[in-house]
């Protein structure tokens, strides 16, 4: 057989199977649950409704462990109970699947879902009551010409922080565009260090402890200064936000 047809053959299997894992990676994701949550069995009752409506499957995780989407106490508020009031952070935003999430969870029927929960006759969860957004200009005081810098050394490596060198990060991180598109994004940034997988490999100045003796971190380290960290949240604030699309419409 030609050389070259060896190749197309080869290519072809290889498009074939990178398209198949792209639309899988789609349909799945991970969710970091907090204790109270998974013994609640809120997740047994919510998680099949919410896949079969929409052909995702959501793989549950220890609130530690790496996930697109994380339950606490930082987000959009999603319910109350189990102890708390609890906020659904996304890690992804761009992730096809995370947006169906996102969108079912605080729709009418998501929470109904939640709403109808009810373990021996008694309702667990109840949804959070509407909160009073105040539009505040955000306003930096760092230099976002050195924040450019800090950010493609720093975050570079996994991150697209500029436009020009889109094909430079790791194609399932979010590009600094994609999340300068949120309205928490400036939160994020501030506190991008306490948000996984950062702990494991950042160290902020006179912040965060060194890491234990016996659990270096998996990388080379990310060092920086509250300074640095100004500077980056300037340049960030000066990006234009990606256009991620309009909101999924449920029918």
């Amino acid at each position: 057989m030609a050389f070259w047809l060896r190749m197309s053959i080869l290519t072809g299997i290889f498009l074939v199977f990178s398209n198949a894992q792209s639309v899988a990676n789609e349909r799945q994701f991970r969710l970091a649950v907090p204790a109270e949550i998974v013994e609640s069995g809120l997740l047994k009752h919510l998680l099949p409704r919410f896949s079969l409506k929409t052909q995702v499957k959501i793989s549950v995780v220890d609130v530690d462990a790496v996930a697109e989407v994380s339950l606490g106490t930082v987000g959009f508020p999603v319910f109350d109970g189990a102890g708390g009031k609890w906020r659904a952070l996304v890690h992804v935003p761009d992730h096809v699947g995370v947006q169906k999430f996102s969108d079912w969870i605080t729709s009418e029927i998501g929470q109904r879902t939640i709403a109808s929960f009810v373990v021996d006759g008694v309702q667990q969860f109840t949804l959070p009551e509407a909160e009073t957004v105040q539009e505040v200009a955000v306003q930096m005081d760092g230099d976002a010409t050195a924040g450019q810098d800090i950010s493609r050394q720093k975050c570079g490596r996994c991150h697209v922080v500029i436009a020009s060198e889109r094909m430079n990060a790791i194609g399932s991180t979010p590009s600094f565009f994609a999340l300068r598109s949120l309205p928490d994004w400036d939160e994020r940034f501030a506190a991008f260090y306490t948000l996984n997988p950062h702990p494991a490999f950042t160290q902020v100045d006179e912040v965060t402890p060194p890491f234990p003796s016996d659990r270096p971190s998996p990388i080379v380290p990310v060092r920086i200064t509250i300074s640095d960290l100004e500077s980056v949240l300037a340049y960030v604030a000066s990006l234009e936000p990606a256009d991620l699309g309009a909101p999924l419409e449920h029918q």
